[in-house]
């Protein structure tokens, strides 16, 4: 079997071949989702493009056009015309960003962190309060009228807090980093476990006797920034609209909105994380990982590297907590549980530890089979279940399937398998990095 896949890859990689299957899956892809807006398969078809665009070989000037495209014309309109796809696409930009932040904390420092969702609600919880009329609520009783006297800022405020965001982050990444730096393996793990509780608990209970973050009720309204001008808006309206086929408002507008800040962060990551990778502090970072005693014996400030690494993982998620917020008007306790953090770490293993691109493919699949595969087989077997359909050899009735049997209430079981059969078939990722691959290649031949 590897031996056909590899056959079947050179074929496809050869000469002018890695061009036509590009292109066809690009035309392909967008005219399948664009007739069929809710085919899973159209949107697996569109989603190979960008892993053709990095595994095949073609000039490094076409591979940007055709992303360029993709990304800045394609599943704007796409989205536009059917919502639900730039849903799964601004959280796989959102979780990949996170991921990112993950991978230098654990892929490349070597440090466990169960609580890396904590940064995140921080970013969220720094513009829901001061973006939002929560301030005008301190001394109110949490769920009672606003006060007579509102306050909130500007929503083009939001421009400095995606800043201030980052920023705070990094220093609760650091003061995070402080009291466990002796710390590692297990216990690191459940001190990082412990923090990202905090977090939580404090966002669930700050709500007395000053109420700071309106307690399990969460906060909402919160203001998103303004869009541009509206003379500008109705140029891409009658440029869009006839080509989606209906109206484009103002909620269709922010989406695309959001999706563009999210993908700038993501560009923004991608070059900082490779930069990182490739310094001095990158290098610093393996050798910790490798072995902090040799690391030491070397010359390697520990502890100022170990700070450096919780910062910087920290200040990806402060800036994607900013963007959630607004892009969601809602932030709670609940959208920053344990899972979550289990959940971005499962990004990160699945893509492979240390590796860039792995870890973006991570968050691409692990979003894709929680939002589009499993929803899709649970939509499909609630309608089964609304009509008359019989197995025909068992003479089942399908109405009488229970609702324990949706695909999307097992989610975390089917993630524990597929990393499961990772860690005994791929133990490196789906993507690994250089130097992990050769690591296990060693340890093989040994």
């Amino acid at each position: 079997m590897k031996n056909f896949f590899d056959n079947f890859y050179a074929r496809i990689n050869n000469g002018k071949n890695p061009y036509y299957v590009t292109f066809g899956l690009l035309i392909l892809g967008a005219v399948l989702v664009y007739i069929s807006p809710r085919s899973l398969l159209a949107f697996m078809i569109l989603m190979l493009c960008p892993m053709a665009i990095y595994f095949l070989n073609m000039e490094t000037k076409i591979k940007v056009l055709i992303g360029i495209l993709l990304a800045v014309v394609i599943i704007p309109v796409l989205g536009i015309r059917n919502i639900f796809y730039l849903e799964v696409i601004f959280q796989i930009s959102v979780f990949a960003a996170l991921a990112l932040g993950l991978n230098i904390v654990v892929g490349m420092a070597g440090l466990l962190d169960l609580g890396y969702v904590a940064f995140y609600a921080v970013g969220a919880y720094l513009w829901a309060i001061f973006g939002s009329k929560q301030l005008s609520l301190l001394y109110s009783v949490p769920g009672a009228a606003a006060a007579s006297a509102e306050f909130s800022l500007d929503p083009r405020w939001f421009w400095l807090f995606l800043f201030l965001g980052l920023a705070l982050a990094a220093l609760t990444g650091i003061l995070l980093g402080l009291p466990v730096l002796r710390l590692r393996g297990d216990y690191l793990a459940i001190v990082t476990l412990g923090f990202g509780e905090v977090i939580r608990v404090l966002a669930l209970n700050l709500d007395k006797p000053i109420n700071l973050t309106n307690g399990p009720q969460g906060i909402t309204p919160i203001q998103r920034p303004p869009l541009p001008p509206s003379y500008i808006m109705d140029v891409f309206r009658n440029i869009l609209e006839p080509i989606v086929g209906h109206e484009v408002t103002d909620a269709q507008f922010y989406n695309v909105f959001f999706y563009f800040i999210a993908l700038i962060v993501i560009m923004v990551a991608i070059v900082v994380a490779r930069r990182l990778e490739d310094s001095r502090i990158g290098r610093a970072w393996t050798a910790i990982r490798e072995d902090e005693t040799a690391a030491i014996a070397m010359g390697i400030p520990l502890v100022q590297m170990k700070l450096y690494a919780f910062a910087a993982g920290a200040s990806f998620a402060g800036i994607m907590g900013v963007i959630y917020g607004a892009n969601r008007t809602f932030v709670s306790p609940e959208s920053f549980s344990f899972l979550q953090s289990i959940g971005v770490l499962t990004m990160v293993i699945l893509g492979g530890l240390g590796s860039i691109p792995g870890v973006i493919i991570g968050a691409a699949v692990v979003v894709f089979l929680n939002i589009q595969v499993l929803q899709t087989f649970s939509l499909f077997l609630s309608s089964l279940r609304q009509s008359d359909a019989v197995i025909p050899i068992i003479n089942f009735a399908w109405r009488d399937l229970s609702n324990q049997l949706d695909p999307a209430k097992y989610q975390k079981l089917v993630f524990g398998l597929i990393l499961v059969i990772m860690m005994i078939y791929r133990p490196a990722g789906l993507i690994p990095a250089e130097r992990r691959q050769r690591e296990l290649t060693h340890e093989e031949d040994e």
